[in-house]
C-alpha cells in the first residue's frame, strides 16, 4: 500500500484545512473560547472513543474502565509537569507509558474473563483507581491537582490525528486482523493457532496507552483535575460515543465523539436534562439503527477519487 497516494493526499489536505480554519478564527478572535474548548475536548474524546473501539469494537471485549486509564495518564502527566518540572512532551509520554503498563497489569488477569464478567472487572478497576487518587493527598486528593495550561488547539488536533492513524494502521495490520478474528469467533481463532490471550492483552494495552495520552492532554488543558472527573459515568460516556458511531468503525467513533461532546456542551446549562436527552437519543438510535450511525463501515473517498482520476 502506497503511503503517498491520492486518497491520503485528500485526507491530509482536509485535515490541514480544518486545522487552519480553526486556528485562524481563534487567533482573529472570531471563535469564542467556549467553542475552542469544545473543539479541543472533541479531539480528546476522539482519541478515547477510537482507542476504546479497538478494545470493544474490533477485539470484542466489553471493557467499561476507560476512564480509569484516562485518570492514570492525567495524573502521571501532571506529576511530571508539576512535581518534576518536566516538559509537556515528557509528561504526555510518561502518562501514556504508565497507562500502558497498567493496561498490561490489569489486562493479563481480567481478559481471561468474558462478557459481563469482564465489564464488571474493568468497571471495578476504574473505581479502584479513582478511590486511590481520591485519598492521595500528594496528588491533590479530593480538592484536585492544579496543572498549568500548556495544551492548545494545535497540540490537541495533531496528537489526535497521529493517534487515529496509529490505531488505524494497527487494525489494518496482521495483528489487527488477529484481533478481529478473536471478536468474530474466539474458539475458531484458537483452533487456527492464534494466541487469543496475547492479542486481547495487546489491544487492551494499546487502548489503555492512548486513553492515558488523552488523559494527559485533558490534564494539561483544564487547569485542574479531580478524581470525580474520572468516575464510572465518564467510562459510560466514552462507551456511548463508540456505540453511537458504530462498533468496529473508526469513522463512527470520530462522529460519535464529536456529536456527544458538542451535544453535552450545548446542554451544559441544563444539567438535569442532559443525561435524559442523551439517553432518549441513544434509545431511538438503538430502535432505528441498532448498529450505530456507521455500523462497522468506514467513510470512503473511492467515488471522489475515481471521479478525480477520470
Amino acid at each position: 500500500m502506497k503511503l503517498f497516494n491520492l486518497k491520503n493526499a485528500l485526507i491530509l489536505a482536509a485535515l490541514i484545512a480544518v486545522y487552519a480554519i480553526v486556528q485562524m478564527t481563534a487567533v482573529a478572535g472570531t471563535l469564542s473560547p467556549f467553542y475552542l474548548m469544545t473543539l479541543v475536548l472533541v479531539c480528546v474524546y476522539i482519541i478515547l472513543s477510537v482507542s476504546l473501539n479497538l478494545i470493544t469494537g474490533y477485539t470484542g471485549q466489553l471493557a467499561i474502565g476507560h476512564a480509569g486509564f484516562m485518570s492514570i495518564g492525567a495524573y502521571a502527566s501532571a506529576f511530571i509537569v508539576v512535581k518534576m518540572q518536566g516538559s509537556l512532551i515528557s509528561g504526555l509520554l510518561f502518562g501514556a507509558l504508565i497507562a500502558a503498563i497498567a493496561g498490561i497489569i490489569i489486562g493479563v488477569p481480567t481478559l481471561r474473563l468474558r462478557g459481563d464478567y469482564l465489564a464488571i472487572a474493568t468497571l471495578g478497576m476504574g473505581e479502584i483507581v479513582r478511590i486511590i487518587l481520591l485519598n492521595t493527598d500528594y496528588l491533590g486528593g479530593a480538592t484536585g491537582f492544579s496543572v498549568p495550561k500548556s495544551v492548545d488547539w494545535t497540540w490537541a488536533f495533531w496528537i489526535m490525528v497521529v493517534s487515529v492513524v496509529i490505531i488505524r494502521n494497527f487494525i489494518n495490520s496482521s495483528h489487527g486482523r488477529a484481533c478481529i478474528s478473536v471478536r468474530e469467533n474466539e474458539i475458531a481463532a484458537e483452533a487456527m493457532g492464534i494466541n487469543t490471550t496475547k492479542y486481547k492483552v495487546m489491544a487492551f494495552t494499546i487502548g489503555a496507552m492512548f486513553a492515558g495520552l488523552a488523559g494527559g492532554l485533558y490534564a494539561n488543558y483544564m487547569y485542574i483535575i479531580q478524581p470525580m472527573s474520572f468516575s464510572f459515568l465518564k467510562s459510560f460516556d466514552i462507551l456511548a460515543m463508540v456505540v453511537l458511531g458504530g462498533l468496529g468503525s473508526i469513522t463512527g467513533s470520530i462522529i460519535g465523539a464529536g456529536l456527544m461532546t458538542i451535544l453535552s456542551a450545548y446542554l451544559a446549562n441544563f444539567p438535569e436534562m442532559r443525561m435524559v436527552i442523551i439517553a432518549v437519543l441513544l434509545i431511538l438510535l438503538m430502535i432505528f439503527r441498532p448498529n450505530g450511525i456507521m455500523g462497522n463501515k468506514e467513510f470512503k473517498l473511492n467515488f471522489l477519487i475515481s471521479k478525480k482520476e477520470r
